[in-house]
């Protein structure tokens, strides 16, 4: 599991409460490890700025040999706020690099939004990346079996904000059965207009995809380059489509303003 600052901990204590309870040995085939907390010289800054305690002067007296328990390193101010990084991707200086994320590095760099809720923090994280959410148009959906069920309640907050839904054949079915309207779209070498087309007349200003596998691959890849040349924000996971409709709920509702340093301290 991806564990936040301040987060591994809790975490590491509640693994060991079950291990007791459980009866595991270190010798357990089923033992699970935290591998690393990533203290990158990139995050750590990034941490103790945002939690107001010094990541340098708690390493330092660790290693004169003091404990954890005894340092307490708790936030002491900020707790109001949210802080997200987000990276940035240079997809648009690579023509035909498809947005699917795999194992290999491919972010040149990261931004971080600061606001009073998630939303805010991660539509200014998002900015600040060069992803422009739309507040309103058109928004794509298309997602793999296992992901329909999670795809009713953003769709329904879409639709809800003002948003017209279009929809692959299986995608829209599953959604028009739950009562949610929305327009089915060809996929490509499926008839025209195909989704494509759609997103090279300006219907579509928001793309969800969930990867299908390899048996679908040409196509989708196909309508994630048409986005990315219009364009069009392209969101390929469940987990970051959620975190999208945050951020567009306070785009809408104008949330987003500049912080003082003095609000922040």
């Amino acid at each position: 599991a991806q564990l936040n600052d301040f987060d591994i901990l809790p975490w590491l204590h509640n693994l060991n409460k079950q291990r007791r309870r459980l009866g595991w040995t270190a010798n357990s085939s089923s033992l699970a490890a935290a591998l690393s907390a990533r203290p990158w010289p990139t995050a750590l800054p990034d941490a103790a700025e945002r939690c107001w305690c010094s990541m340098a002067k708690i390493a330092t007296r660790l290693c004169l040999g003091e404990k954890l328990a005894d340092i307490d390193p708790k936030p002491t101010r900020g707790k109001s706020n949210y802080f997200v990084k987000a990276p940035v991707f240079p997809w648009r200086k690579f023509p035909g690099s498809d947005v699917i994320l795999g194992p290999e590095m491919r972010s040149t760099g990261e931004v971080m939004g600061v606001g009073w809720s998630f939303g805010e923090a991660y539509a200014k994280a998002l900015l600040a990346a060069g992803m422009q959410l739309p507040v309103e148009g058109g928004a794509f959906l298309s997602m793999r079996d296992k992901d329909k069920p999670e795809i009713v309640g953003i769709a329904g907050r879409l639709s809800h904000m003002g948003f017209k839904l279009y929809a692959t054949g299986g995608t829209a079915t599953y959604l028009r059965d739950r009562g949610i309207a929305c327009e089915t779209v060809f996929k490509v070498n499926e008839g025209r207009p195909d989704i494509v087309d759609h997103i090279k007349n300006g219907k579509i200003h928001l793309m969800m995809n969930t990867p299908q596998g390899k048996k679908a691959q040409y196509d989708e890849l196909a309508m994630r380059l048409a986005g990315l040349r219009h364009g069009v924000p392209c969101i390929t996971t469940i987990a970051a489509a959620k975190a999208a409709i945050e951020a567009l709920r306070s785009l809408k509702a104008n949330e987003l303003k500049a912080l003082k340093l003095q609000e922040l301290v």
